[in-house]
C-alpha cells in the first residue's frame, strides 16, 4: 500500500555515495536455459525526467542517505515521496531557467565554501571530508556540490517568486478564520510578552587605542618581515568564528556580514591588508587572498578592547537605579526604556522585544530560544529582573539588562481579535499553498515529465504520471 505524500521538506546536503542494485535472475520461459544461472546488475538506472533535468535512483539514495546523518528520522519517508520531492525541486529549477530567474556562479561558490568550511571543522581536516563523502579530490566535490547547490538555489528562487506578491486582505483573513468549524479551530501555547532596558559597557579610550596599536603592529610584521597573517589570527583574534580557521572567511555582498565589515573588505585589491577599522565587534584588519569575481577569500582578525570592571559596575549600578525608580513609580517600565537604554532596536518600542521569527511581539514558550526562556521563566507577572549579564556569542562585548513580562497569554483557542496575527499568517500560508499547487498544476502539464515504469504505481500528491 503506497502511502500518500505530504509537503515534505528535504535537504540534500551532499551524502555522496554510489548504489549498485543486484537483482536475482528472471527465469527463463519455455525451453530450458542451458548457460549458468547470471544476475542482472541495474547501472544508476533513470527513476525520472523533468523538464531539462534528470532524476536518478542514486540521487533518491543520495537523499535517504544524508537524511540518516543528518539525525532525521525516516521511517515515514518512503522513496516514493523522496522521489516526488526531487522531481518538485527539478520542476522549480527547470522553470526558473526559463523564466531567466537565474543564480550566479559566484553565489553558488560562495554557498559551497561555506559549507565546506563548517563541514571541514566539524569532520576535522579536508582530508577526512572527502574520505567521509567518498570523493577522490576537491575538484570532484566541489562539481557535485555546485550543481546540488545551484539547483536548490534555482527551486527556492523560483517558489519566492511564485508567492512574493500574495497578500491577505482582513477580509480574507476573517474569511479564513470563520470557515474553521469551532471544534476544530487552532490552540496556541502559552505566550509571553517581554520588554528590556540594555547598558551596555565602553571600554575607554586608552583601551581602545591599545587594541587599534596591536593591530598596526600585527599588520606592519606582515608587511614587513612576511609573518604570517594565518599564523597571527590563530594567535590573537577574539572572532569565535574563524580564529580556528586562521581567521579565514569567503563572502560575497550577499553574505551577511555587517556593512562596515563588507565595506572594507569590498574597497581592497589582491594581497592588500587593511588599516583598523571598527565595527559593533570590535577592531579589525582585514587581509585579501583571493578575489574571484564578486566573491572574497578573506582573512581578518578581531581585537576587543577590554571592559574594565568599573565600567562593568557602573553599568550594573545604572540599572539597579533605573530598577528602583520604577518600583518606586517614578517611571513606567516603557518609560525608563525609552530614556536609559541603550539598545536602538528596542528603546523606542518601551524596551519590547520583537520574535525574530515574525517580528510579533509574543514568544510561545514552547519555541523560545534557551537563553531568552532561561532569563525570564522564573520572574512573576510585574516583576522586574535584577541586572543580567549578556555575553554576546559572536565575541562582541558582553551586555546587561533588566527583564520584565508584560503580558503573559495562557494557552487558548484561537481569538480572532486577540491572534489576529497569526491568524492572519496562517491564512497567508494557506493562500500561498494553493498558489504553489495550482503553479504545480499548470506547470507539470506543460513541461515534458517521464516517470520509470518502476514507480509508476506511487500514490503521488502531484500528477506527475499525467493521468
Amino acid at each position: 500500500m503506497t502511502k500518500k505524500i505530504s509537503g515534505l521538506s528535504v535537504i540534500a546536503f551532499f551524502a555522496m555515495m554510489g548504489i549498485i542494485r543486484a537483482q536475482g535472475a528472471d527465469e527463463a520461459m519455455g525451453a530450458k536455459d542451458t548457460t549458468s544461472a547470471t544476475k542482472k546488475i541495474k547501472l544508476d538506472g533513470i527513476a525520472a525526467v523533468v523538464g531539462d533535468y534528470v532524476i536518478l535512483e542514486s540521487d533518491i539514495d543520495k537523499t535517504l542517505i544524508d537524511l540518516k546523518n543528518q539525525g532525521a528520522s525516516t521511517e515515514d519517508i518512503t522513496r516514493c515521496s523522496l522521489l516526488g520531492k526531487l522531481m518538485e525541486d527539478r520542476l522549480y529549477a527547470h522553470q526558473a531557467v526559463q523564466d531567466s530567474l537565474l543564480v550566479s556562479d559566484d553565489m553558488v561558490n560562495a554557498q559551497s565554501d561555506r559549507q565546506i568550511q563548517q563541514l571541514t571543522q566539524q569532520i576535522g581536516s579536508v582530508e577526512k571530508m572527502l574520505s567521509y563523502y567518498k570523493k577522490a579530490d576537491m575538484e570532484s566535490f566541489r562539481e557535485e556540490l555546485f550543481e546540488i547547490n545551484k539547483l536548490r538555489m534555482l527551486s527556492e528562487k523560483m517558489q519566492g517568486k511564485i508567492v512574493e506578491e500574495i497578500e491577505v486582505t482582513p477580509e480574507e483573513v476573517r474569511q479564513f478564520f470563520y470557515k474553521i468549524p469551532e471544534d476544530e479551530r487552532p490552540v496556541f501555547g502559552a505566550e509571553l510578552e517581554i520588554a528590556q532596558i540594555v547598558k551596555q559597557p565602553e571600554a575607554p579610550e586608552e583601551e581602545k587605542q591599545k587594541v587599534i596599536n596591536q593591530l598596526k603592529e600585527i599588520r606592519q610584521d606582515v608587511l614587513e618581515n612576511d609573518a604570517s597573517f594565518n599564523v597571527k589570527a590563530i594567535l590573537y583574534s577574539q572572532d569565535p568564528g574563524s580564529k580556528s580557521k586562521g581567521g579565514f572567511y569567503s563572502m560575497t555582498k550577499e553574505t551577511p556580514f555587517v556593512k562596515e565589515f563588507k565595506d572594507v573588505a569590498f574597497s581592497l585589491q589582491e594581497g592588500e591588508i587593511s588599516e583598523p577599522f571598527e565595527t559593533s565587534f570590535g577592531y579589525h584588519i582585514i587581509y585579501i587572498e583571493k578575489i574571484r569575481g564578486q566573491e572574497l577569500d578573506l582573512r581578518h582578525i578581531l581585537l576587543i578592547p577590554k571592559i574594565p570592571q568599573s565600567a562593568i559596575d557602573k553599568a550594573t549600578q545604572e540599572l539597579d537605579t533605573i530598577r528602583q525608580q520604577v518600583l518606586d513609580g517614578k517611571y513606567t517600565f516603557a518609560e525608563a526604556a525609552m530614556n536609559f537604554s541603550d539598545e536602538k532596536e528596542t528603546k523606542f518600542d518601551g524596551g519590547l522585544l520583537r520574535n525574530p521569527i515574525n517580528f510579533d511581539s509574543r514568544f510561545e514558550l514552547t519555541k523560545m530560544d534557551p537563553t531568552l526562556y532561561n532569563q525570564v521563566r522564573d520572574l512573576k507577572d510585574g516583576e522586574i529582573s535584577r541586572p543580567i549579564r549578556e555575553d554576546d556569542q559572536r565575541g562582541g562585548s558582553p551586555k546587561f539588562k533588566i527583564m520584565k513580562i508584560s503580558n503573559r497569554y495562557d494557552e487558548h483557542e484561537a481569538d480572532f481579535a486577540k491572534d489576529y496575527m497569526k491568524i492572519q499568517e496562517l491564512a497567508l500560508r494557506e493562500k500561498q499553498f494553493k498558489a504553489i499547487k495550482g503553479w504545480m498544476d499548470e506547470h507539470i502539464d506543460d513541461t515534458y515529465i517521464h516517470v520509470d515504469t518502476e514507480s509508476r504505481d506511487c500514490d503521488f500528491a502531484n500528477n506527475w504520471v499525467k493521468q
